[in-house]
């Protein structure tokens, strides 16, 4: 059994890839088969299982690099979100049920922190008997760190990014990892004390080597003690009795250490001094070990090192006593230890430049198009209809609104076509008889009204059958914890479902109020459906129906000039419209050629491969090709400030038009009639709009809803392998046996595998002869050690604050925010 400890793995299951990868195709990319990517598939399904075989060899680090390097490609390519959801185990509690997230990054970061177990683990398995041993454990402790500090810096922000309403899991938060990367970095500056230990270095030199040893097993302990209360609960209670032991363990060695050059630098007091400190900081590392959970060799470490170190206490108080009679000054008044760091974080090339790493085969989905640049398509696409449709579309329909409402007041073409023509009916009202006829417009509005409410009543029930589903999974949760002997580590379904259950109340609302519009449009239709339907009779009859006037033409000169000049306005104003008709037509055929597609795809492969494509990037691009609709909106401007210089007109030639006409009762019912014909025409314009408008909404609001009912779907499904884990680990638990002490890896299939022997109880005695030059230490009696750094940079300010890290505030899963 090892006197040191190692990371276990994240624990996984196997994942839908191909299912999701194709859902994802195809839902993204109409245009491309999912077949095509076989291989792409194959090989991400390979990777992932070459990583989680729960083997440990020395090639298996290649693997993950390998794997994760093909992960930063494939997150250029995809969204963090493709719907596949990963289960992963915590690492120190791996009985309980597993967290799935949906996110790509997740699986990176779980991957990256298997690899860090794996160096870890990889170390532990060496043979620290031997120089060799020693080195390769070292380095793979450094390794493991460097794996960790790449996945606090690089990827851990990532993550939280994509998980806007939840935390990343405790084994995966900053202030766990970072106790877990000073712990690797503490067993990497063990094995450099080990080594110079084993060759015989100068006293001086191997106290700096073990108060660095010692700062950084105190910077651990501190940073998980810091950290918050659910990452306290996440580490293994001997795992902290470890660390504080070995803290003590280095301190009194250190000082040990230094009495030892303190006696063969004749400071006798100071010796005794530090011996005395020495003796403290072992009695309480030995009372921690013997006490707690520490395993059998750290317990004997600690103890060898104590009897030891009373020894030299008795042996040091004598010789003052009799011999020397020098003042023992207080420990505060002893110069502090200067510590050398050896061991330092090393990030492994392959993930600083996962290019190298790829090798031969090639990356994954290397011929699919980039979400960031699929997205920039959709968002130009997007952008582009709706400014087409807020600057020309929808102004073109408000300002033909105003020409209509500004003639409906003025009676206009009403009162001109009673006086122009006493009998028989005008062109421009039998060419809107006409256009409601051939399109059967009251048939049209009765279907299209049926057909608005059909689709209203499937999105009640999309949204009633989404709730269903989660009312059923809230009745089997609490069904679960009714019959299960322990509680369910998770939270209550009212709880883990709000997320959920405020979009229904969102969409519920949304539904309501779209109920009362429909309402309106269906009040609308009931009030002017007669005289609709009067538009759709034959010609001879609604001339029948509509009064003839026996009225002169005109009662005088003035009326008939007044009557010209308004129908020259009234064809100014059609002018107007048919010039902005023919705006939108051109806006919709240029809109339907417009293919940005091809200038995005040139520009993003010209971004570099590995660069993760945003849409940000494509800003530019997306603004110079909107700025070819402009002309389109000048155009709208310009008509609207004709039309109402034209309409100003109309308004005053009318007042002089009825001030010069005479009353005469046929020709004011024969202009009521025209007038409300004319005017039901555009009634059922304006309805048929609403009830198009309230099919689009619907169908619309139908696609956000089928999505809505998959993710609660997805939401039961993960709540129901939850449960089944929870069963399956508590029967499991019944069989399971405990173990105080901390065992050593199983499993681990490394080229060779051993333990230290024993120490010695004279491994802590002076150096007596000069030792050949150790890897990675400078000689011993080399003056680079004077001037050896205190501490590396990254760790620097650490090391002045006792590794403490700032105590977030995190919020649990299911906590209301």
């Amino acid at each position: 059994m090892s006197n040191q400890v190692s990371i276990p793995f994240k624990t996984t299951s196997p994942i839908p890839i191909k299912q999701a990868i194709s859902d994802y195709i195809l839902s993204n990319h109409p245009y491309t088969s999912p077949d095509a990517f076989a291989w792409d598939i194959t090989q991400w399904e390979q990777l992932r299982s070459n990583c989680n075989d729960g083997a440990v060899r020395v090639d298996k680090t290649q693997a993950f690099i390998k794997y994760h390097a093909q992960l930063v490609f494939i997150l250029t390519k995809l969204p963090s979100d493709i719907g596949l959801s990963i289960p992963y185990h915590s690492a120190f509690s791996p009985s309980s049920p597993p967290e799935s997230i949906s996110s790509l990054v997740y699986e990176r970061a779980a991957l990256l922190f298997n690899l860090a177990a794996t160096y870890s683990q990889l170390a532990l398995s060496e043979d620290r008997s031997h120089p060799d041993g020693i080195k390769r454990g070292t380095v793979y402790y450094q390794n493991a760190a460097g794996t960790l500090s790449y996945l606090i810096n690089n990827v851990i922000p990532v993550l939280a990014e994509s998980l806007p309403n939840r935390q990343p899991p405790v084994d995966l938060s900053i202030p766990f990892l970072r106790g877990l990367e000073y712990l690797m970095l503490a067993q990497a500056q063990e094995c450099a004390w080990q080594r110079a230990v084993m060759d015989q270095y100068k006293n001086g030199v191997i106290a700096k080597l073990s108060a660095k040893a010692a700062s950084l097993y105190r910077s651990s302990l501190a940073t998980f003690r810091d950290a918050p209360s659910s990452a306290k609960v996440s580490i293994p209670p001997e795992w902290l009795v470890h660390i504080e032991t070995k803290q003590y363990h280095f301190s009194a060695a250190a000082q040990y250490r230094k009495s030892i050059d303190d006696l063969e630098g004749n400071r006798y007091g100071q010796e005794l001094a530090r011996l005395l400190e020495a003796q403290a900081s072992a009695k309480k590392g030995y009372d921690i070990a013997r006490r707690g959970l520490a395993s059998k060799p750290v317990l004997q470490d600690i103890k060898s090192l104590l009897d030891i170190v009373e020894k030299s206490v008795k042996r040091a108080e004598c010789d003052n006593d009799l011999i020397y009679h020098e003042d023992v000054p207080p420990s505060s008044a002893l110069n502090p230890i200067q510590e050398a760091g050896v061991a330092q974080s090393i990030v492994p090339p392959g993930l600083q430049d996962p290019k190298s790493a790829v090798g031969g085969d090639g990356v994954v989905f290397g011929d699919l198009v980039g979400w960031g640049a699929r997205v920039a398509i959709d968002i130009y696409r997007d952008r582009r209809e709706n400014w087409l449709k807020a600057e020309v579309y929808d102004r073109v329909e408000e300002l033909d609104d105003v020409v209509s409402q500004t003639l409906q007041a003025l009676n206009l073409p009403a009162s001109l076509d009673a006086l122009d023509r006493p009998i028989g009916l005008p062109p421009s009202l039998l060419k809107k008889a006409e256009e409601v006829r051939q399109e059967d417009g009251p048939s049209r509005v009765d279907k299209s009204i049926a057909n608005v409410e059909m689709l209203a009543e499937q999105n009640r029930t999309l949204l009633d059958e989404a709730m269903d589903l989660l009312d059923e999974e809230a009745s089997e949760d609490e069904h679960v914890r009714k019959q299960t002997t322990r509680p369910l580590q998770r939270p209550l379904s009212y709880e883990a479902n709000k997320e959920l259950t405020s979009k229904e109340k969102r969409y519920r609302q949304i539904l309501e109020q779209a109920a009362e519009s429909d309402e309106l449009v269906k009040d609308k239709w009931a009030e002017w459906e007669d005289i609709i339907t009067r538009l759709t009779f034959e010609e001879a009859d609604l001339e029948k129906w509509v009064p003839s006037s026996t009225a002169r033409k005109y009662n005088n000169p003035q009326t008939q000039t007044h009557a010209r000049a308004l129908r020259v306005h009234l064809e100014a104003l059609d002018d107007v419209q048919r010039s902005r008709a023919q705006i939108v037509q051109r806006a919709r055929q240029l809109a339907d050629a417009d293919n940005i597609q091809p200038r995005i795809m040139r520009e993003a492969s010209a971004i570099e491969r590995w660069t993760e494509v945003e849409p940000v990037m494509f800003e530019d691009t997306i603004d110079q090709e909107l700025s070819k609709y402009e002309k389109f909106k000048d155009a709208v401007d310009d008509g609207q400030a004709k039309q109402a210089e034209i309409l100003e007109d109309v308004k005053l030639r009318t007042e002089q038009f009825l001030l010069t006409r005479r009353d005469d009762k046929s020709v004011k019912d024969r202009e009521h009639a025209l007038q409300s014909l004319d005017l039901a025409y555009h009634k059922y314009r304006e309805i048929t709009r609403n009830l198009d408008e309230g099919l689009k909404f619907y169908n619309d609001l139908a696609n956000i809803l089928s999505m809505f009912k998959e993710a609660c779907k997805a939401f039961v499904r993960s709540r129901r392998d939850e449960v089944t884990t929870s069963v399956l680990s508590e029967s499991l638990s019944q069989t399971r046996i405990s173990q105080n002490d901390i065992p050593a890896m199983a499993g681990v299939t490394t080229h060779r595998v051993g333990s230290p022997p024993a120490r010695t109880k004279d491994e802590h005695a002076p150096a007596t002869r000069n030792p050949k030059i150790g890897l990675d230490l400078p000689p011993p009696d080399s003056d680079e050690w004077e001037s050896t750094p205190t501490s590396f940079p990254q760790f620097a300010a650490a090391a002045n604050s006792s590794a403490r890290t700032p105590n977030r505030s995190r919020r649990k899963i299911g906590e209301p925010s």
